[in-house]
C-alpha cells in the first residue's frame, strides 16, 4: 500500500507543480517559496529543533498558547513551524515574527520529506489536529524522531474519507509516539483508523487555552463609541462562498426592525475580500472596509473586514456572532473566539469540525443553532431585539470557555516526558 501511494504521488506530482504555479498568481510571496515544497530551501543550520506543524490559520491559533509555552519552557531550543496555506503562513508571521523559522510542509514524496528532516534535525514532531502523511510518519520513525499529534480530531467524514487508506494510514499512525485528542469521540476514531488505544490520551482542546489578544477589549470598546454605543451590531465571521448572500439578506431583515443595525462581514479567505465588498456595494448597502476606512462609521450598514487575524476587536464591539463555515458544508469555525469574550453564538446546521466545544456551547446556551439560511435574519433579530437573553448566552459561553482550559499544560507535560526519555 505504501509504495502505490508513494507511486501515486510522483504521479500527481505534475498536478501539483501547476497547482503551485496558480496559487503563486494570487499570492506573489506564496510563487517565490513554491520550492519550498519538494523540501528545497536555505538550511537554518539546526540541531535538536522542536517542530511544530500547523496546517493553515486555526491549526496557528490553536497552536499559538502552546507554541510560547515552548518557547518559555525551551528556551534554547530552535523552534520550526510549517504550514501548508499562504493564510496560515501570514499568521505565524503575525504572531511570532523572526522569533521562529518557518517553512512550508513538503510534499509527501520520500526525497522531499527527507531533505526537510535533514535540513531542520528536529528533536521532536508535533503535528496538530489531523495531518497524517505516510511518507512523512515513516521517515521520523527510521530517523528516532518521537512525533505527537496534539489536539488531535478527526471528523466522521475525515474518517470515512480514509476508509480506502485505512491499512496504510494504521501503519502510518503506529509510528507515532501518542495521540492526544480533543475529546472521547476523537479518541475512538482514531482508534477506528487503526491508532494503538495505549498511545492515546484524551487531554481537551488548546483553542480554550488561546490569549484574548492585548487591548482586544478596549479596542471593541472604542469602536463601538465611535459608531454609537446603543446601535444594535453583529457580526458574521470566517463566511464562505455562498454565506455570505444568506447573511446579507439577513441582514436586510434585520435592518427592517432595526434601522440603524450594523454587520460586521469577515470572509474567511483573502483571495475573496474584493469579491465580498462588490457584492455588498451592488446589493445597495453604505459599505466601508476595514483596508480603507478602519472602521465604520454610524453612516455605514455593512463593514468588511478585509484583514487576516483582526477578528477578536470587531467580536468584542458586536452583540451577537454567527460563526461561518456553518450554513454550508464546510463543517464550521472556530466558536470559543466569540465565547472567550461573552458574545453569544449563532451557528448553522453544519460544525462536525467543532462538533463537540459547539455542543457543549449549545448545551450550556451560550450558542444556539439556526436550521437553514432563511432562519438566520429572525433569529438574529430576535437575539439583538432580546437583551436579557443575549446577556444570559454571553455569559453561558464564556463560562464554558473558562471550564474546559488547562489542555496545553497537559500537553505540556506529556511533550516533556517525551523529551526526557
Amino acid at each position: 500500500m505504501r509504495y502505490l501511494y508513494t507511486l501515486a504521488m510522483f504521479l500527481v506530482t505534475p498536478l501539483l507543480v501547476l497547482r503551485l504555479l496558480a496559487r503563486g498568481v494570487r499570492s506573489r510571496p506564496y510563487h517565490r517559496r513554491w520550492p519550498e515544497r519538494f523540501g528545497f530551501f536555505d538550511a537554518p543550520g539546526f540541531s535538536g529543533s522542536l517542530w511544530v506543524h500547523a496546517v493553515s490559520v486555526g491549526e496557528v491559533n490553536a497552536a499559538e498558547p502552546m507554541i510560547k509555552a515552548l518557547r518559555r519552557d525551551y528556551p534554547n531550543a530552535p523552534l520550526v513551524i510549517t504550514t501548508v496555506t499562504p493564510t496560515g503562513t501570514a499568521r505565524v508571521h503575525q504572531l511570532f515574527g523572526d522569533s521562529v523559522f518557518h517553512v512550508y510542509l513538503p510534499y509527501d514524496l520520500p526525497y522531499s520529506v527527507g531533505r526537510f528532516l535533514k535540513k531542520i534535525r528536529p528533536r521532536l514532531a508535533l503535528i496538530v489536529e489531523t495531518e497524517i502523511w505516510p511518507n512523512l510518519y515513516f521517515a521520523c520513525r527510521r530517523r528516532g524522531i518521537p512525533l505527537m499529534i496534539v489536539n488531535a480530531r478527526l471528523s466522521e467524514r475525515s474518517l470515512r474519507g480514509y476508509k480506502p487508506l485505512r491499512a496504510l494510514l494504521r501503519s502510518a499512525l503506529r509510528c507515532v509516539s501518542l495521540i492526544a485528542a480533543q475529546s472521547r469521540t476523537d479518541a475512538a476514531r482514531y482508534r477506528l483508523l487503526g491508532a494503538d488505544p495505549q498511545q492515546i490520551v484524551v487531554i481537551g482542546n488548546m483553542k480554550f487555552d488561546m490569549p484574548i489578544p492585548q487591548g482586544a477589549v478596549a479596542d471593541g470598546a472604542a469602536m463601538r463609541e465611535h459608531w454609537g454605543p446603543r446601535r444594535p451590531v453583529w457580526m458574521a465571521a470566517s463566511t464562505h462562498e455562498g454565506e455570505e448572500l444568506a447573511v446579507l439578506e439577513a441582514h436586510l431583515q434585520v435592518l427592517k426592525r432595526l434601522p440603524d443595525a450594523l454587520l460586521l462581514l469577515a470572509p474567511r479567505h483573502p483571495e475573496r475580500f474584493r469579491l465580498v465588498e462588490h457584492a455588498v456595494r451592488s446589493l445597495g448597502f453604505a459599505v466601508a472596509t476595514r483596508s480603507i476606512d478602519r472602521v465604520p462609521s454610524p453612516a455605514h450598514q455593512v463593514f468588511v473586514i478585509d484583514a487576516m487575524g483582526q477578528l477578536m476587536p470587531f467580536f468584542a464591539a458586536s452583540d451577537v456572532a454567527f460563526v461561518g463555515g456553518s450554513l454550508v458544508p464546510i463543517g464550521g469555525h472556530n466558536v470559543l473566539e466569540p465565547a472567550a469574550l461573552s458574545v453569544p453564538v449563532l451557528v448553522g446546521p453544519h460544525t462536525f469540525n467543532f462538533e463537540e466545544i459547539t455542543a457543549s456551547l449549545i448545551h450550556q446556551g451560550g450558542a444556539a443553532r439556526v436550521a437553514g439560511v432563511d432562519r438566520l435574519g429572525p433569529e438574529m433579530l430576535q437575539l439583538l431585539l432580546d437583551v436579557a437573553r443575549r446577556e444570559r448566552m454571553g455569559q453561558a459561553a464564556q463560562q464554558v470557555f473558562e471550564r474546559e482550559r488547562g489542555a496545553v499544560q497537559r500537553i505540556m507535560q506529556l511533550i516533556d516526558a517525551q523529551l526526557q526519555e
